[in-house]
């Protein structure tokens, strides 16, 4: 599996996670307690850093990147996954901050400086536009996302339910893998 430095500085990968072996993570990012990046995932953590939350799992051909420090923004725009964050197959998270137990849909875009709070839903396809703060609970849909509602206890437990599943699905194919020469970095 491609795990790679930039300038000298490599990935820390929490030995309980998953990286699969198409996944492909560079530099300046921080992988978890039993998160997972699956087939296509790249992480990109040249000019800036990408922090990726315990038990958080990033699914196929997702693209996680940031933005340079600036003369305007000095700090830039990381990329920060709280713990517990599902994100959906084919999404870009680009230099936002997605808190704890965040779903985030599938073709979703969310672009830098953008904050999710604590358990909200980014919906399918919808594109989240620089500088918004989405707050905890709540559900945006479209392109441009805008608020719809706030998630029911039945939403967020199957939020809950469904980041669960995946760290026991996780844990299925790194056993499943286990034999595998080459699949793991720390083999």
């Amino acid at each position: 599996m491609p795990i790679l430095p930039f300038e000298g500085v490599w990935p820390k990968i929490d030995p309980t996670a998953f990286i699969h072996p198409e996944a492909v993570v560079i530099g300046r990012v921080w992988v978890g307690p039993e998160a997972s990046l699956w087939p296509g995932v790249v992480a990109r953590g040249d000019v800036n850093e990408i922090r990726i939350g315990a038990g958080s799992n990033i699914q196929d051909a997702t693209v996680l990147h940031v933005s340079r420090p600036t003369p305007r923004r000095p700090e830039g725009f990381p990329l920060i996954l709280g713990d517990g964050v599902t994100v959906g197959h084919r999404v870009i998270l680009h230099g936002c901050v997605v808190e704890a137990g965040c779903m985030i849909g599938m073709g979703s875009v969310v672009l830098d400086g953008v904050t999710v709070g604590r358990e909200a839903m980014v919906g399918a396809a919808a594109l989240v536009a620089p500088g918004k703060v989405i707050p905890p609970g709540a559900m945006w849909l479209g392109a441009p996302a805008q608020f719809k509602r706030d998630l029911t206890p039945e939403e967020l437990q199957a939020h809950r339910d469904t980041t669960e599943s995946y760290r026991q699905l996780a844990r299925r194919h790194r056993a499943s893998l286990a034999g595998i020469e080459g699949a793991f970095s720390d083999e």
